[in-house]
């Protein structure tokens, strides 16, 4: 009776638990269909007035809208002052390039016409005081000096140099050179033009060592170790320098004076367009202080050698139609072409090249302040160089070529007959 009454009571219990446990899963199974329903619902919800938005949008997004909102929106330039300031001063730096750099270019032109100038008229009078000592020493018996100083030995090595030269370019005939370079094509003319201007570069810049190693060699001290192959075969090599550099610079006055001389200048207008070559070949470089100070150096140089290389070319024309004044003025059109299209280049240049380097037009300032310097120091008792050596080291100008060359061509086209003529030279000379 017992095990019957347990058991019975066990069935009864297991299934109450069955039966509470069905309703809790009931119970469950309708919470969650009710979660479902909710989610679904709210889901639903969303999407209809996601739509409703877009909808509500796209009605906004009209034409007159946008024109309206374009018209009426604004900006502010001071969120970013420092990078207007910055553009506004690169400006006004390319405003003042022209004023700085022909300033520069003034004081740079100025002493390259010293330094020709000094080949003219004091270097003539040293060689003559040299020679003078070099003959009155011996003489006056004044055996413990030395017979020419270190300076008269330059000198006197530059004078036997224009001398020689002068004479070996006797035996050159301007005009058959002229109606050899008219012969040629344009094309052939512009390319001359080209390597010629190259090559007068490379000239400049070994010629002035081979001056040096001249007067070094002729200057230096007996003690030492001789470490040279001798003063004659560099004076023979210094010769032949000046030469062959002065029959370039001719070329180039020839192929000049044929530009001025054709009929339609389209020659002219081809070797004018080059000088803006320079602008693509130099603007886009990497350019530091230094570099721009080589550069404005050799602009100078090229400036001034085309002064000389028109004076030249007018000086021809003006003897070709005797000397008649109104040659003149058909020729002036021309030089200025040439002398603006000059300037224009070199202000272009360096307008862009301290733009694009962040360099400030200041800094012409103190090239001119360098180039002063060294003007003032060779100048000094105790110099180890002439002032006129000084400036043809710094800018690559040699004084040398470029004044046989404008001897051989005055002495062929002013022809002076008559004492009173000579004293009109020997005037000018001394004035």
């Amino acid at each position: 009776m017992a095990d019957s009454l347990s058991t019975g009571l066990g069935e009864e219990k297991e299934q109450e638990k069955g039966g509470n446990e069905k309703e809790r899963n009931a119970v469950r199974i309708e919470r969650n269909k009710d979660k479902d329903g909710v989610t679904e619902t709210l889901g639903f919800n969303d999407k209809n007035g996601a739509t409703r938005g877009q909808k509500r949008n796209l009605s906004d997004l009209s034409l007159g809208r946008f024109i309206t909102t374009e018209i009426t929106r604004g900006y502010f330039l001071e969120h970013n002052e420092a990078k207007y300031t910055e553009r506004r001063e690169k400006v006004y730096t390319c405003l003042r390039i022209p004023k700085e750099l022909e300033k520069l270019m003034t004081f740079g032109f100025f002493l390259c016409l010293d330094t020709f100038l000094y080949v003219f008229t004091l270097l003539p009078l040293r060689v003559v005081l040299a020679l003078l000592r070099l003959v009155a020493v011996p003489c006056c018996g004044l055996r413990g000096s030395r017979l020419l100083q270190p300076a008269q030995v330059c000198d006197v090595l530059k004078g036997f140099i224009m001398v020689l030269c002068y004479s070996m370019m006797s035996y050159v005939d301007y005009s058959m050179m002229y109606h050899l370079i008219r012969g040629q094509s344009v094309i052939k003319l512009y390319i001359i033009y080209n390597m010629l201007e190259v090559a007068d570069r490379l000239f400049s810049s070994f010629g002035q060592d081979i001056l040096d190693a001249l007067y070094w060699t002729a200057t230096e001290p007996k003690e030492k170790k001789r470490a040279h192959i001798g003063v004659i075969p560099h004076f023979l090599m210094a010769v032949l320098y000046v030469f062959l550099h002065a029959i370039l610079i001719m070329v180039q006055a020839t192929t000049l004076n044929v530009a001025f001389n054709s009929h339609n200048k389209s020659l002219l207008t081809i070797m004018m367009s080059n000088n803006f070559v320079e602008i693509k070949g130099s603007v886009f470089k990497k350019f530091e202080k230094n570099n721009l100070f080589q550069m404005s150096n050799s602009d100078i140089k090229e400036r001034f050698t085309n002064y000389i290389l028109l004076l030249i070319v007018c000086l021809r024309n003006m003897e070709q139609f005797s000397w008649n004044p109104d040659h003149l003025w058909v020729l002036f059109p021309d030089v200025v072409m040439v002398i603006t299209s000059e300037v224009a280049v070199d202000v272009v240049k360096h307008a862009f090249i301290t733009k694009f380097n962040d360099i400030s037009a200041d800094v012409y300032g103190e090239y001119r302040a360098s180039l002063a310097f060294d003007l003032v120091s060779s100048r000094q008792k105790n110099a180890y160089t002439d002032y006129s050596d000084s400036v043809s080291r710094r800018m690559g100008f040699i004084p040398l070529p470029l004044a046989l060359l404008l001897i051989k061509v005055v002495t062929s086209s002013v022809k002076i007959q008559g004492s009173l003529s000579f004293m009109c030279v020997m005037l000018f000379y001394l004035g």
